[in-house]
């Protein structure tokens, strides 16, 4: 006799769903977003240590006052301090991009280990190199990982969490993000020695953090990836991704454990009416059909816009930023840690929120909010610019507040939206060129900061973030459609209707 299916009551999940499970392997796939943050955020500590052993010159900060706009971009292009800020974001792009290829192909299952075995091994052997070539080939190998696990991890959480808890599984890939960047920030603060004042470049270059410490900082990341490697072997495949490979007895097997045997027959029936009778054939060019242009250029658009939103220019630059604001160096790495306990708490009200309060409030939210602190943060910037004595710790908390702002908003509903609005057949795709097109927006936005603080200045810089997240705050009034407690088949029939 076949059991009753699991009923739910509002935001609960439904009884009968065996809920340790499923935290337990969304709780594994999560720890591809720890490594994801802990790698991502690293340099940002290690950066001044690194740049100081390989001997590194900041071309883009030296060129002439009288310089044409192209030759500040040559510049900036040729300079080996923004490449090696930017350059594992060509790993991250090339990652997101093999995802969907690779997890549609193999299932979410081996892409995950895959994305763990390489963090280990890039973790280590960046901390041992010996040129800046080698740095930088291994900063791109690190990014490969990235962009597999950005893509991934969340897919994966998506697809096996029940409707009503979704956002909140979702979103704790977010939190292990968080986690990751945090984490990084205290051992780049643990790790580094103080550094005593007046020492000449030459002295700097010799000191233990520039010879050694920055290379600690990399490779405790290696420790976590192990964790998330052995994990990885243990989690089941997607049901959702055995039912387009047309291994349905596999999918029952699964999805019997999470919820039990009606649960799987009923989930398993509305998976099987989203795929068609030719599941396996799902192709890039279907991406582009007339019913799915629109899905996956929303998705894209969210996708950018998290980016160009110009949180990350925070993270990445935060010495340059909070040393252009009046803190020494010392206090920029205790600010840097700061930063990210404020993104740490914050990710929590998202986690509270993003079930109860729906996505669609939280992104209005979101992009809003961020509009009115760059304005503060540019004018802030505009009259230090013109002499005035305004206290580094105004600037620190308006930095704090963008940094709460995103963490409870747009930092996970983003992941969330775009790992749940894509149809079943072609998500690994749709996730695929969604987190390609994040990641090449992170790399315009870091690769253009420092072009554009030298062209227009920094307090211009954050008014031209804060007209990006006005624009965000329309498009989402006008085009963003709710999907807080539907299953990802109800959201598919919707959409595609």
């Amino acid at each position: 006799m076949i059991a009753e299916a699991p009923q739910s009551d509002g935001n609960k999940a439904p009884t009968g769903l065996n809920m340790k499970y499923v935290w337990t392997i969304s709780a594994v796939a999560a720890l591809g977003g720890l490594l994801f943050g802990y790698d991502w955020v690293v340099i940002g500590g290690a950066a001044k240590f690194y740049e100081a052993f390989f001997r590194l010159t900041d071309t883009a900060a030296i060129v002439a006052a009288d310089a044409t706009v192209g030759q500040r971009i040559w510049a900036n292009a040729l300079s080996p301090v923004g490449w090696a800020q930017s350059c594992a974001l060509l790993g991250c792009l090339a990652g997101a991009l093999l995802a969907g290829t690779l997890s549609d192909r193999f299932g979410r299952k081996p892409v995950l280990i895959a994305a763990a075995a390489n963090f280990v091994v890039s973790s280590l052997g960046i901390a041992f190199v010996g040129t800046f070539g080698g740095f930088i080939a291994w900063r791109i190998l690190g990014g490969l990982s990235i962009g597999l696990a950005s893509a991934v991890s969340p897919m994966y959480i998506s697809e096996v969490a029940p409707a009503e808890k979704r956002g909140l599984l979702v979103a704790v890939n977010q939190l292990t993000i968080v986690i990751g960047i945090l984490a990084a920030q205290f051992a780049n603060w643990l790790i580094a020695r103080p550094v005593p004042a007046g020492l000449s470049p030459e002295q700097f270059a010799l000191s233990w953090n520039a010879t050694t410490g920055w290379r600690w900082m990399f490779a405790a990341c290696a420790v976590p990836a192990a964790v998330f490697l052995a994990g990885s072997f243990f989690v089941p495949e997607s049901p959702r991704w055995l039912s387009k490979a047309g291994r349905e007895a596999r999918a029952l097997e699964v999805l019997s454990r999470m919820g039990g045997e009606g649960y799987a027959l009923r989930a398993a029936g509305e998976i099987k009416a989203t795929l068609g009778g030719d599941a396996e054939k799902a192709r890039f060019r279907e991406l582009f059909s007339r019913r799915m242009t629109p899905i996956l250029l929303f998705g894209c658009l969210l996708a950018v816009l998290q980016q160009f939103s110009g949180i990350n220019v925070i993270f990445n630059y935060a010495g340059e930023i909070f040393t252009r604001a009046g803190f020494d160096m010392n206090d920029t790495l205790t600010s840097i840690v700061a930063t990210g306990s404020v993104n740490f708490l914050f990710t929590f009200v998202a986690l509270f929120l993003v079930d109860r309060l729906g996505r669609k409030p939280l992104m209005i939210f979101g992009f809003g909010g961020l509009a009115a602190i760059y304005l503060a943060i540019g004018w802030a910037y505009r009259l230090k610019e013109a002499g005035s004595a305004l206290s580094p710790y105004l600037f620190l908390a308006l930095v704090l507040a963008a940094i709460a702002t995103y963490a409870m908003s747009l930092a996970p509903v983003t992941w969330v939206l775009i790992s749940e609005i894509f149809p079943n057949r072609i998500r690994g795709a749709a996730m695929s060129v969604a987190v390609g097109s994040l990641w090449l927006a992170c790399f315009i936005l870091t690769y253009t900061f420092p072009i554009l603080k030298t062209i227009v200045g920094t307090s211009s810089t954050f008014w031209i973030y804060a007209g990006i997240c006005a624009f965000g705050l329309v498009m989402m009034a006008a085009f963003l459609r709710e999907t807080k407690g539907k299953t990802l088949e109800q959201i598919e029939r919707e959409r595609t209707a």
